[in-house]
């Protein structure tokens, strides 16, 4: 009897961009842990020792590559390194992204293009130096860690939010362009999860307490419950979806 769905992602190559912490490092090991090589995207290369070894503990290969998304120079030399070294690249996760609390009325100039840079035009121009290798190998996935302030209001987060709803209508635009050549592209939206860069916020009592009562679950999520959703918009199991943003929110957004 055909077995009707895969989950397992063995003979495939995944980059993970910012993936040395949180949910970057989180996807990187359950990608690993469902078959599949790792590129690790790093803005500091030497960040990812520890990753490397517990990857390779996984029975995988593992490759670290100098991967600032802020700067072209290191995305073309990111992709063209892994491409060197596994000679394709299956699965891509855009998951580098910075947002600072700041009041609309105080962003400079110099926030502003900080967090476009990192948020956007990072995650646009990886995608296109991925999605030219996968446009030649006539397959790939992409998955964008978008977020649930792409949907709703945070306040003190304006320009973070602006770039997390470019990023669900990007992933509808590359979807549609590059359906032709069996690349689909989605996103997972992720409310507030325990992650190093949230640590700071969530350690205060009253401002956890608070985006607890928000979320339906009652719950602040943990990386591996976006990792997870991530290895199934990789899998064949999800070959048929594409363009889609998956909330990932215990159900903030359904209020």
């Amino acid at each position: 009897m055909k077995k009707q769905t895969s989950f397992t992602l063995n003979g495939q190559v995944a980059l993970v961009t910012a993936s040395s912490k949180g949910i970057g490092k989180a996807c990187a090991l359950a990608l690993a842990e469902s078959g599949a090589d790792i590129i690790l995207g790093l803005r500091q290369v030497s960040a990812g020792q520890g990753l490397v070894k517990q990857i390779q503990k996984l029975g995988r290969e593992v490759l670290p590559v100098q991967m600032d998304v802020a700067k072209m120079d290191e995305i073309t030399a990111a992709v063209q390194a892994g491409i060197k070294h596994f000679k394709r690249i299956d699965i891509l996760v855009n998951n580098a992204g910075i947002g600072e609390p700041n009041p609309a009325e105080r962003v400079t100039e110099k926030d502003f293009d900080e967090t476009l840079n990192v948020n956007l035009k990072g995650t646009f121009f990886t995608s296109q130096a991925v999605g030219k290798v996968m446009i030649k190998q006539k397959r790939g996935r992409i998955i964008n860690i978008c977020s649930q302030a792409g949907f709703v209001a945070l306040p003190t987060e304006s320009v973070y939010c602006m770039t997390k709803a470019a990023i669900a209508h990007l992933t509808k635009c590359l979807a549609l362009e590059w359906a032709q050549y069996n690349i689909t592209v989605n996103a997972v939206a992720p409310t507030f999860i325990t992650t190093p860069g949230t640590k700071k916020w969530l350690a205060d009592a009253a401002f956890r307490a608070s985006v607890r009562k928000r979320i339906p679950l009652g719950r602040i999520g943990k990386p591996e419950e976006v990792a997870e959703p991530v290895v199934f918009l990789a899998s064949p199991a999800a070959s048929l979806i594409t363009g889609e943003t998956l909330m990932i929110d215990g159900g903030w957004t359904i209020q």
